[in-house]
């Protein structure tokens, strides 16, 4: 059975603080550690009223501060945003407090608005189309300093930090092939190129000294609880987030609603259900038979899950029962005596 991850955005639940949230976050983390899920990752956003993990260092600082064994790390930095030197140094520090559990995920865009984007990065004309750039710049400094270096990150050089590419279409799949680097795609919120940014990668990937074979994680909207009808009900947390922020008004999560059809238009209705077409949500039968058709299917290293759930105990809870889920998955597995997938490939440091 594959591992499973947690993607977490450190939700600003309507009415409470940023304070509220990243303590949330903490807790929620070391609930995954003692489930036995592989990493905890943060991700990137900027000027948004229901994210909290803008400062993504210092929160993933928090989390593997707080935690003990699990992976912890940004699911991902938007390295156009920043200096890769700064980025290597940030990574550097966590990397030397948290040996050996340390991620950094690289995306190319923005994570915010173009107006926010242009307050972070003054001039944005071409900073993503140096992204292949500052990715292998980031490589070099977290290589061993070579003789005669002149700048170097410190801490960070000789590290070697675990770099992942992270992308919604097929670009960053090409770059990650090419690079022998391992890949997320972000099939949560942009499933449709999903299958071909896996063909493209798997087919054409290079091995480096950071990996042999392809590694793939896909990430899926996963919630489950005691039923289906509470699980839905949870579920429209989420629904209305996507649809305020497509609708140019972004705010905290809201509380779930009892008939999501008196919150949105038909054609924001079709556009919701397409863009997150990888969910899985009910009650732990409807999640357990829905992962297992989908990982039979795309044939992910790794699944990396993640839900808007505006109440805390439901987070907790789904991670819970998605925990049990996946064992039960892996218990039917052997019964059946279905033969154990082949070792996924693993960074070779």
């Amino acid at each position: 059975m594959i591992p499973f991850s947690v993607l977490d955005l450190s939700p600003i639940q309507k009415g409470k603080t940023a304070t509220q949230a990243l303590h949330n976050t903490l807790m929620l983390a070391r609930h995954a550690e003692a489930l036995d899920y592989k990493r905890y990752w943060l991700a990137e956003h900027h000027n948004m009223p229901g994210i909290a993990c803008a400062a993504t260092a210092i929160v993933i600082g928090y989390v593997a501060g707080g935690t003990k064994t699990i992976r912890v790390g940004a699911g991902g930095i938007m390295l156009p945003n920043h200096a890769p030197l700064v980025i290597a140094e940030q990574f550097g520090t966590l990397a030397s407090l948290y040996a050996g559990r340390i991620d950094l995920g690289l995306g190319r865009a923005p994570g915010t608005d173009m107006m926010t984007a242009r307050a972070l990065r003054r001039d944005i004309a071409d900073s993503a189309e140096q992204f292949p750039q500052d990715v292998r710049e980031l490589q070099n400094f977290f290589a061993a300093p070579q003789p005669g270096q002149q700048i170097r990150a410190v801490p960070g050089a000789g590290l070697e930090v675990p770099i992942w590419l992270l992308g919604s279409s097929l670009f960053s799949a090409q770059l990650a092939a090419m690079l022998g680097l391992p890949f997320a795609f972000a099939s949560h919120f942009a499933p449709d190129l999903m299958r071909q940014a896996l063909e493209i990668y798997r087919s054409r990937f290079e091995p480096s000294a950071q990996l042999d074979r392809p590694y793939a994680i896909l990430g899926a909207n996963v919630l489950a609880a005691d039923t289906d009808v509470e699980a839905r009900r949870q579920f429209t947390s989420q629904q209305q987030s996507f649809i305020n922020l497509r609708r140019g008004t972004p705010g905290q999560v809201p509380p779930p609603i009892d008939d999501i059809d008196t919150y949105w238009s038909p054609a924001e209705k079709a556009m919701v259900e397409r863009s997150l077409a990888v969910s899985f949500v009910g009650s732990p039968d409807t999640v357990e038979r829905g992962l297992s058709a989908f990982i039979r299917s795309a044939r992910p290293d790794e699944l990396m899950i993640t839900a808007h759930i505006h109440d805390q105990s439901a987070r907790l809870r789904s991670l819970e029962l998605v925990s049990n889920a996946r064992k039960n998955m892996e218990s039917n597995a052997h019964e059946h005596g279905n033969a154990p997938r082949e070792a996924a490939a693993t960074a070779k440091r």
